[in-house]
């Protein structure tokens, strides 16, 4: 007996739109796993949305052997907040604060705060926005693509896209062990789709890491140098809200 037309029609149909759904719902699953995924890795490098991050950049020449270093402490706060303190004598007094999309250098003697971006250089190939510490969750929508070693253990490897302009790369292929979710690498991409920098995270214990302690950038642009980020302590703290308007910090520098 042959089927109604009508009747063929309604099952394709209805087959089509089950489907739909079914393939919808997978992607918001996915999606969800995906933010997941990069929230237990921030938590690696920020265990709090409000923290003190006591950082030391130092630079390294070709050779080996070292160029410079410097200190700073990091105030890094709710809401795509970051304030950094120079603390090396050579950069003593001066300021960098984000406030969502926007940077300000603040400079000892002046009363007028200077817009900077995130790519603007503190020491070596560290940038603001590699000291500021973008949260991959909150600044990054991406998807896993394939399920890989690195570095002699199982990794995910994810590729994150940037979901708003003023973060420092609008990139990032990301490699996350699969068991507990530590970055153990990544490739920064700039705006232009180029391969600005290379990463490599060393973690606190290995065998089973709670916190990055250093970051490796290798300059892959100009200078092929490399840069080390090293935390030396990390605290919950909430700074006063004056210290997040760069008209208060410039009026007052120390911060008392």
């Amino acid at each position: 007996m042959k089927k109604n037309p009508l009747i063929r029609t309604a099952t394709s149909s209805l087959i089509r739109a089950s489907t739909l759904v079914l393939l919808a719902a997978s992607s918001s699953v996915m999606a969800d796993d995906v933010n997941s995924l990069l929230k237990a890795a921030d938590q690696f490098r920020l265990n709090s949305d409000n923290m003190q991050v006591e950082t030391q950049i130092t630079t390294f020449n070709r050779d080996g052997s070292k160029e410079k270093e410097r200190r700073y402490i990091v105030f890094a706060q709710a809401k795509r907040q970051s304030l950094v303190l120079m603390q090396s004598p050579s950069e003593q007094g001066q300021k960098v604060l984000m406030l969502g999309d926007d940077f300000w250098m603040l400079l000892p003697g002046s009363q007028r705060p200077l817009r900077i971006t995130p790519m603007q250089k503190l020491l070596g190939d560290a940038s603001i926005g590699d000291i500021a510490t973008t949260s991959w969750a909150q600044d990054y929508d991406g998807k896993v693509v394939a399920e890989e070693r690195c570095d002699d253990k199982p990794c995910l490897h994810l590729t994150l896209n940037a979901n708003r302009k003023s973060v420092a790369y609008q990139r990032i292929e990301l490699w996350l062990g699969k068991s507990r979710h530590e970055p153990v690498k990544a490739e920064l991409y700039v705006q232009s789709d180029k391969l600005a920098k290379q990463a490599s995270f060393v973690m606190d214990k290995p065998a089973a890491p709670t916190s990055v302690i250093e970051m490796v950038l290798q300059d892959q642009l100009s200078s092929h140098k490399e840069t080390r980020m090293r935390y030396l302590a990390r605290k919950e703290r909430s700074v006063p809200e004056q210290w997040l308007n760069p008209m208060y910090l410039a009026k007052n520098p120390s911060l008392e």
